[in-house]
């Protein structure tokens, strides 16, 4: 389509786009596209094309796309009061409402709501607190982070050192000292074929172990984790998993943070990850599915136990220094009022559950036998695709041949989006929590053509 405007070359001339190949962007070999609208679980660019969002944004627009609802909240706000801050005891009427709306949600255990923009400015706070937490406690060598490989928490200095992806430390001096992994919890990957999950769970518990012992259980503070590896792959824990993790963690006195930002309100078919795998964190992460993507924000759930502390530091020590400008934005609350009205309203938990649990049944139905599907894997409203070279073997492509984004690319000639997603030939996929049986089969019946067109 002829346009007679400049807004591609702009893009290319201006634009740094995140995650991106930025040379071959800017030499315009890279993908440019400009979205103009969205209706449920479709999205519409300026060149005409409706696409299936089968990942929801980045696993966040868990309500569907043009819910009137919130943008009229939004809008509502944004006349009444645009701003003012969370500083010194200051607060709006959304993000006061919103924090009990979460509370109300949250594990019995959780006491109080800290606000930000993204989950990874939550994590950070997460770390601060953390920290602030056992200097109160008067044990300032009890500072550590254990994380997993492959996990994701975040892109900034501490949390792209948490996140346990290369991309995400290659040529940025990361990760931190402070921070250390353990083993994935990913069973298709196990180091020995013959271990069956209780035992693979068993192998996770011995490293976690073993790590604690050679590190000093004194000088490590926390262990964050995702209920479900999100970026790493869409990988579900073994059979156990979190049970046995949780007895070291108290064991040795090591706080639990339950990174939440992708399955919090609802996206395993329950309001919590913490509630679907009986965790009981220190702190939750949340961000994406607080507003459902509509406004930026974010937030870290306090438990009784860090809170009585917290309290006890100001106490000694006067008011915390801690405080983002746009901590508690009223304009991000009123879209989370808004956008957790509607999840309760519509039954979007339960049809997340549901139909989710569809779409991994179609898409193991439609892809499970072709002979380059190692696994289909999934959990709520969470699903993923790994490709292999031989199944049979558990021989994986190598890395060069870009077999996942090509498939990912050849599901967008079908008009579905799914995600090319890192560190592995996995097509990941993540919709909103509105998606149909219809639309779940046209997801799978899209991607087993992809498949096709790909690897035959």
């Amino acid at each position: 389509m002829l346009r007679n405007d400049m807004l591609e070359q702009w893009d290319r001339d201006n634009f740094f786009h995140p995650s991106t190949h930025l040379a071959e962007f800017a030499r315009g070999n890279a993908p440019h596209r400009v979205i103009t609208g969205g209706q449920g679980c479709h999205i519409e660019d300026r060149d005409g094309n409706r696409l299936l969002d089968a990942f929801a944004g980045l696993y966040c627009v868990n309500v569907g796309y043009g819910r009137q609802d919130i943008a009229e909240a939004i809008a509502d706000q944004a006349r009444e009061l645009a701003y003012y801050h969370a500083y010194v005891g200051h607060g709006t009427e959304a993000s006061i409402t919103l924090s009990k709306m979460i509370l109300d949600r949250a594990p019995d255990h959780m006491s109080k709501v800290y606000f930000g923009l993204s989950g990874s400015d939550a994590n950070e706070t997460n770390v601060k607190l953390i920290w602030y937490y056992n200097n109160i406690l008067g044990r300032p060598e009890k500072k550590k982070i254990i994380s997993r490989w492959r996990g994701y928490h975040g892109s900034g200095l501490v949390t792209g050192s948490l996140t346990g992806l290369e991309l995400f430390h290659k040529k940025f001096d990361l990760p931190l000292a402070q921070v250390i992994h353990t083993e994935a919890p990913y069973y298709y990957r196990r180091p020995d074929l013959s271990m069956s999950e209780e035992q693979f769970t068993a192998h996770c518990v011995a490293e976690l172990e073993a790590l604690i012992e050679a590190e000093g259980a004194d000088t490590i503070a926390a262990f964050i984790g995702e209920p479900v590896l999100g970026t790493g792959g869409i990988v579900p824990p073994p059979a156990g998993y979190w049970e046995a993790i949780q007895e070291v963690l108290a064991r040795h006195d090591i706080l639990l943070v339950a990174d939440e930002v992708v399955t919090g309100f609802g996206r395993l078919g329950t309001m919590f990850g913490s509630e679907h795998y009986g965790l009981k964190p220190d702190l939750i992460t949340i961000a994406k599915g607080l507003t459902s993507a509509y406004a930026p924000l974010s937030g870290s759930i306090v438990s009784d136990k860090m809170w009585k502390v917290l309290e006890q530091g100001t106490d000694e020590n006067g008011p915390i220094g801690h405080g983002w400008t746009y901590s508690a934005h009223p304009i991000g609350a009123a879209a989370g009022v808004a956008n957790l009205k509607l999840i309760d309203e519509l039954d979007l938990v339960g049809n997340a559950g549901r139909n989710g649990a569809y779409l991994n049944k179609v898409m193991t139905e439609a892809l499970g036998d072709h002979a380059n599907v190692g696994e289909v894997r999934g959990e709520g409203m969470l699903c993923a695709v790994e490709l292999v070279e031989d199944r049979d073997s558990r021989t994986f492509f190598e890395a060069g041949r870009k077999v996942g984004p090509s498939v990912a690319a050849a599901l967008l000639e079908e008009g579905v989006i799914g995600r090319a997603m890192p560190q592995g030939d996995i097509i990941g996929f993540a919709p909103p929590f509105c998606l149909t049986e219809a639309e779940a089969d046209e997801i799978a019946g899209k991607t087993a053509k992809a498949l096709a067109k790909v690897l035959g």
